[in-house]
């Protein structure tokens, strides 16, 4: 057999297979494409240039190994819709005479031609748009950036390396299925498991049991910290649940539909139902994949997309004032020093140097520690056990009524708290360790926070009491074991500046150069820290910015394959079908009825997977609002309209592609042309 004879037969085999082979062809390149531009970005020298460039490449470097082992499942995935359908044909060519090698010669051949239509593409178009994404990186994390276009090498290889490995397994698996399959089993593959499958009750009730855990996890959890180290184990719960449930309750949802005798004893039910009861099992698995997909497209982009419009409100949170001077100091005589006025003094003459009035003015004391909360017993402690620990904080409160515009009356011993990032306090008393006991009389206006909590995963308590000096002397003298206290002395001072951020740095900047050219000797001060939101905001969009921009190459990656699975799902079907539809016909089904069934079937199954995610996302959306307390997110109006706006978008994306898929599974089965 001449050697040229197997080139032409896979560029033939491809070709007749066009409706297959595009799709995966595209995909193939899409991957590559994407994972060349994650590269490109990680590997590349923009980010050096830029402040806060490290956080940005870590996050492409964990978007760039998703990329990665997600196209090596995915392609091996979809590859298997292409196997079974050129089974049939390889078949064919064995019985015909070409021997099993001959056959491997000519995959090869596919897998080569396949592969370098693809990397080739892919690089290509990975090349093109790398500097959009790179200009539309810079442009999400509010930098400047250059308009040159540059090729990373290092980024080709490793692309080029990644994805040849990938092709050669699937390449060996397809081999490996022809190795082990005789003639017959090919030419029959199509028909492989027609015989209705059993539901397996066990399967199913067990994934009923997961799902219904997972979803107690996502509803039942208060706490952020609690709620960021369940998540990956509710996530991983509902995926093993959610294929369960498809795998063996669909094949329960079409024997139930058989029974309803209204719906079943339809022309366009009957027909429908009875196919996709054939096989379930595979139809199950395909509906479960797309779910997830959709469901981790959903979370993904709703809660990216959130972190990064609530960005100023988050920074606002962190940061409640535009300038704030946090001085620790190690006595409470030290809080009513002339130094910290003098300090404030300057901080107000560096203002006032830039033609700017401090407003908005933010002043108090308080006492921090971390504790752990047992009951209404609250124990110090100066180990950092994120499981138990709460930030806890002491007001007074005068200092809580003049910035709150209150008039609260408290006697000796009470207080009034709040608490933050799902933190429930439910007791009437709170007994602090060292002899200090309040009565709790209610909640405080939540006007304030300090930046030892909202920067910290750990919850807050704030305690607003009347009797602050004493309440504090007592919990000074506990100590641990090295004689160190457990609790730090901070006032307070900050101001809002009605100017833009670069007068409101230069403002920071000038306070700073006074504090160090005229320093303000404080007896037993320990520490002071001044915080400008300006030069913070930067940092803030770094971080939002780089998980936005990942939120929407993960995205892209997620429902690209998602379509795709879709379009092989009823593609496949629809040849699988094709026979029987042919013979409907002539026993006197015509075009319409036809066109009614396949309607039924797709819409039977099609929009369940859309459905069970907005169930998924709706049992998620507790759990992703508390992980978002963790990042100062604390609008839950604002997060639930995010949500809907993202999940009514992807539903009438989903929409169109349904439309493109059925038109592409009517135009097969009913053998007319697109």
């Amino acid at each position: 057999m001449k050697s040229a004879l197997y080139p032409q037969l896979a560029l033939n085999g491809i070709k007749k297979n066009k409706k297959l082979y595009l799709p995966y062809i595209l995909t193939c390149t899409g991957m590559v494409m994407m994972h060349y531009i994650v590269a490109f970005l990680a590997h590349g020298n923009t980010l050096d240039k830029l402040r806060g460039g490290e956080i940005m490449k870590s996050c492409l470097l964990l978007g760039l190994g998703v990329i990665g082992v997600f196209s090596l499942v995915f392609l091996f995935y979809t590859n298997s819709f292409l196997i079974r359908r050129r089974k049939k044909e390889l078949g064919l060519y064995n019985i015909l005479g070409m021997g099993k090698w001959n056959i491997a010669r000519v995959l090869i051949w596919e897998s080569f031609i396949i592969s370098a239509i693809s990397i080739i593409c892919g690089l290509f178009f990975g090349i093109l748009f790398s500097k959009f994404a790179e200009l539309l990186m810079i442009n999400i994390m509010q930098m400047q950036a250059d308009f040159s276009l540059s090729i990373s090498v290092n980024s080709v290889v490793y692309t080029v390396g990644l994805y040849a490995v990938i092709f050669l397994l699937i390449l060996m698996n397809t081999l490996r299925q022809i190795k082990t399959s005789n003639p017959v089993e090919l030419l029959h593959s199509e028909n492989a498991g027609e015989k209705p499958p059993k539901a397996n009750w066990v399967f199913a009730v067990a994934g009923a049991i997961i799902m219904a855990l997972a979803y107690y996890i996502a509803v039942s959890i208060e706490g952020s910290v609690e709620a960021l180290m369940w998540f990956f184990i509710a996530v991983v719960m509902v995926i093993i649940a959610t294929y369960l449930l498809f795998i063996s309750g669909s094949v329960a949802l079409c024997k139930l539909l058989q029974k309803k005798k209204n719906y079943y004893y339809k022309t366009n039910h009957f027909v429908s139902v009875s196919t996709m009861l054939f096989r379930m099992k595979r139809n199950g698995a395909g509906l479960a994949s797309i779910c997830i997909l959709c469901t981790m497209v959903l979370v993904m982009v709703s809660s990216t997309v959130c972190l990064y419009a609530g960005a100023e409100d988050s920074l606002r949170t962190r940061y409640q004032r535009n300038i704030i001077i946090d001085t620790a100091v190690n006595e409470l005589s030290d809080l009513k020093s002339d130094g910290l006025e003098k300090q404030k003094q300057l901080a107000i003459a560096a203002a006032k140097e830039k033609g700017e009035e401090p407003k908005n003015i933010l002043e108090y004391d308080m006492v921090s520690f971390l504790s752990a909360i047992n009951g209404d017993k609250i124990t110090f402690s100066n180990v950092a056990d994120y499981n138990n620990a709460v930030c806890t904080f002491i007001i007074p409160l005068d200092d809580y009524n003049a910035i709150a515009d209150k008039k609260v009356t408290l006697s000796e011993n009470e207080a009034i708290i709040y608490t933050t990032k799902g933190l429930k306090y439910k007791e009437n008393k709170m007994n602090l360790e060292g002899g200090v006991s309040l009565a709790v009389q209610g909640i405080a206006e939540e006007l304030f926070k300090n930046k030892g909590e909202t920067s910290n995963i750990a919850p807050g308590l704030y305690m607003i009491v009347p009797d602050f000096e004493s309440v504090v002397s007592s919990v000074m003298q506990i100590t641990d074991v090295k004689g160190d206290n457990f609790t730090t002395l901070h006032s307070i001072y900050g101001f809002d500046l009605a100017c833009d951020d670069e007068v409101q740095i230069d403002i920071y900047n000038a306070f700073s150069d006074e504090i160090n050219n005229h320093p303000i000797e404080i007896s037993g001060i320990d520490n002071r820290t001044t915080d400008c939101s300006a030069m913070e905001r930067t940092g803030f969009y770094e971080l939002y910015g780089s998980l936005f921009f990942l939120g929407i190459l993960l995205g892209f990656v997620f429902v690209f394959a998602a379509v795709l699975i879709i379009y092989y799902k009823q593609v496949s079907e629809g040849y699988e079908d094709q026979q029987r539809f042919d013979i409907m016909q002539k026993v006197g089904m015509n075009k319409k009825e036809i066109k009614k069934s396949i309607n039924s079937q797709v819409l039977t199954v099609f929009f369940l997977p859309l459905f069970v995610s907005a169930v998924h996302l709706g049992f998620a959306f507790p759990l992703i609002y508390k992980m978002l307390f963790l990042f100062s997110i604390t609008d839950l109006s604002f997060l639930i309209w995010i949500t809907i706006a993202c999940f009514a978008v992807f539903a009438l994306f989903y929409i169109a592609v349904y439309k493109i898929t059925s038109k592409a599974y009517y135009s097969i089965v009913s053998g007319t042309k697109d």
